[in-house]
């Protein structure tokens, strides 16, 4: 078994066109795993494989890679930047010990990149940081690095090297606390050089800044440094490794992947100050009986067998493929494990390591490895597995929730299941996807975290399941109910040449509070109905009430109370008290003063305060009422109640007020009644598809 300590298992985090992939893409021709350097912009990047990636030169999934540096093995993942996929970024963090953050040296930081570094947050990942193409032009090492102080309060980003010029002249690096100068050649070798007379001075300044900053760290150094005494490299270079692990530190450094500088360097970084599992520690988890409880793993290959599923890809042709990181124990090829989550045993064949797009049968995994197995029955992602003789259920990420919807139906007539099946296949494998039938409106709704994340599932399914999707905006599930009271009888009447049809009922209809749905009560006296007949009555009067009478939506919160009443000895029936009770109930619903109900939402969003005034301006012209705001840290919490059809399309009206640095969700709250202008405009829209009927 391989040695533990010698594992770094990273993530590569940024904003969309930030050049993680590039970046990685650089790490595995230098160490040789590749031949070729791989490149998005021309469609050669191992990592960007699938064709909707390809298309749009992006990320929008996760992708797994490892390859060797200096008798280290370093696993890492490729995440999506873009913000539809930004789940997929959050999920796979619990399968890290350490994140590698990315911040374009043109652009800065961006949205997606405070959201990463949040998400980092809040699992107390170790990080470092890449202030990347450093050979574009415009790009400035110490202007990023000035945004990113901004952004980011803790972990303190500190510079570990300095960039030798910027654009085309970017040539290397100096390494502060050693004070060296490395030169880089076109293939990606370093040659160590006295640092130029030019920056000579900068460099003795920008060290001086370094050693403060570790030696603020820690409360010895810090009495040796104001005591003036001599740091030496080796505790200052073991005090930062310290303060990086307890997430006090960021180290920052300048490369490029595109031109092959500061790699070599940058790795022996992650290999010194980036964790291993062993360094990480304990993994958390709990007993199945009792998610409060507190139980832990120790990384060690002796523990008993234990991993989290992280992703999880399905293909119509090779079946399902789990991949998973492990946190303790040891996995061999033709073996098994317990999916805590579902109490099943699951079995499998071959074991893989994953190799962007491919996949490598290895004979054995251990802790800190991300492996996959194909063809498991019951295992999604998020479930834990482990030894049958310790159960444990770890941490695991809870899933965005979907911020857009959308009517989905088949293009071609008769692929409706075809859809369907697919659809909740790459449920499957993308869990912010949502499938859910509209019971009121009939229709299937998807839900997703964006019109692009949409879009690219669907794009998705065709290529995959061979079937094409129509979207259509949802429709509303609009109610109906009364403001008045009516007595009101229904007389259904009808002589044919045998026996007839008779039934008589006299109702009384008033509205209930809101919320309080639908009360019959039976007030006959002196049999004038038959006890057999009463139900009869109430079941044309709910069924009137599923069917709607000014609109085609349901009625609610209402009260009918079955008053009075005749019948015939011979011609009644349960069929003719059912056909009277619907229209005795339609006729005293129109007399009632009808009105239309529309959903209201629970709307709750979070934004920059700056934006504050804007979004809150937003929900007022939306019909909103503010219900409060509540203020945590840098950012605001807005909650308010909206109408849903308002909200139909907030999500790009949010991105838009807020740069992007919006968020929101929503729920269903109650049903209020609708302004007249809504009220006409359901009703007209019913009247022309009643008639067709």
């Amino acid at each position: 078994m391989k040695d533990v300590s010698k594992q770094r298992t990273i993530a590569l985090i940024a904003h969309g066109g930030a050049g993680k992939t590039s970046l990685a893409e650089a790490f595995l021709y230098l160490t040789k795993v590749t031949s070729r350097l791989g490149s998005v912009a021309e469609a050669t990047s191992v990592l960007d494989y699938e064709p909707e990636e390809i298309k749009r030169k992006s990320s929008l999934g996760s992708s797994f890679h490892s390859f060797p540096w200096k008798k280290h093995q370093i696993t890492f993942v490729d995440t999506p930047g873009g913000e539809n996929f930004l789940n997929d970024t959050r999920t796979v963090l619990y399968g890290v010990d350490s994140a590698v953050v990315l911040v374009d040296a043109v652009d800065m930081v961006k949205v997606s990149t405070e959201k990463g570094w949040g998400f980092a947050d809040s699992l107390k990942l170790p990080r470092m940081i890449v202030i990347s193409k450093m050979d574009r032009e415009r790009a400035d090492f110490f202007k990023t690095l000035e945004s990113i102080n901004e952004s980011f309060a803790s972990p303190k980003a500190v510079p570990v090297a300095i960039p030798i010029g910027a654009e085309d002249s970017f040539t290397g690096l100096i390494d502060l606390l050693r004070q060296k100068a490395y030169i880089y050649d076109a293939a990606g070798k370093a040659a160590e050089e006295d640092i130029p007379a030019d920056l000579t001075d900068f460099a003795a300044e920008c060290r001086e800044k370094l050693v403060e900053a570790i030696a603020e760290t820690d409360d010895a150094l810090l009495d040796k440094f104001f005591e003036g005494e001599e740091l030496g490299v080796e505790e200052l270079e073991k005090a930062l490794t310290k303060a990086v692990l307890e997430c006090k530190v960021a180290p920052v450094v300048p490369a490029s992947g595109a031109k092959m500088t500061g790699l070599s360097y940058l790795l022996d970084q992650m290999i010194a100050n980036l964790p291993s599992p062993i360094e990480r520690g304990q993994v958390g988890g709990h007993p199945l009986d009792d998610p409060a409880g507190d139980l832990n793993r120790e990384p060690d290959p002796a523990s008993p067998f234990g991993a989290l599923v992280i992703k999880t890809i399905v293909d119509p042709f090779a079946g399902q493929l789990t991949i998973f990181r492990i946190y303790s124990g040891s996995l061999t090829p033709d073996s098994g494990f317990l999916n805590v989550n579902r109490g099943q045993k699951e079995r499998f064949g071959q074991l893989f390591a994953l190799e962007g797009k491919a996949q490598k049968a290895i004979e054995e995994a251990g802790p800190g490895d991300i492996v996959a197995v194909s063809k498991l029955k019951s295992t999604q992602t998020g479930d834990s597995l482990t030894d049958e003789t310790a159960p444990i259920v770890f941490w695991a990420c809870q899933p965005m929730e979907p911020v857009v919807s959308f009517a989905v139906e088949a293009k071609a007539k008769g692929d409706e299941e075809k859809v369907f099946a697919a659809i909740n296949k790459m449920t499957l494998e993308d869990v912010t996807l949502k499938l859910n039938r509209n019971n009121q409106t009939k229709e299937m709704i998807i839900s997703g975290m964006g019109q692009i994340h949409i879009d690219a599932t669907l794009e998705k399914i065709k290529r995959k399941y061979n079937v094409e999707v129509i979207l259509k905006s949802p429709k509303v599930a609009f109610k109906e109910t009364i403001k008045g009271k009516v007595k009101m009888q229904g007389k259904y009447k009808k002589q044919t040449g045998g026996k007839g049809q008779y039934g008589d009922a006299v109702i009384e209809l008033e509205p209930l509070p809101r919320g309080e749905g639908f009360v019959f009560e039976d007030k006959i006296v002196g049999g004038v109905i038959p006890r057999q007949y009463i139900p009869a009555v109430e079941k044309g009067i709910v069924e009137a009430m599923v069917g709607g009478v000014v609109s085609g939506n349901p009625v609610v919160d209402c009260k009918v109370a079955l008053v009075f009443g005749s019948y015939h000895d011979v011609d009644s029936s349960e069929m003719a008290f059912k056909i009277a009770g619907s229209m005795a109930f339609k006729k005293a619903f129109m007399e009632c003063q009808p009105t239309i109900l529309e959903p209201i939402m629970l709307l709750t969003v979070t934004v920059p305060e700056e934006s504050m005034g804007d979004v809150m301006g937003d929900i007022s012209s939306r019909r909103g009422k503010l219900l409060g705001a509540e203020g945590h840290g840098k950012k605001q919490v807005i909650s308010a109640h909206v109408p849903q059809m308002e909200l139909l399309s907030y999500s790009p009206s949010l991105t838009s007020m807020t740069g992007g640095r919006g968020s929101f969700s929503m729920e269903f709250a109650h049903y209020d009644e609708a302004p007249a202008q809504i009220k006409e405009k359901v009703i007209s829209e019913y009247k022309p598809q009643e008639e067709k009927e």
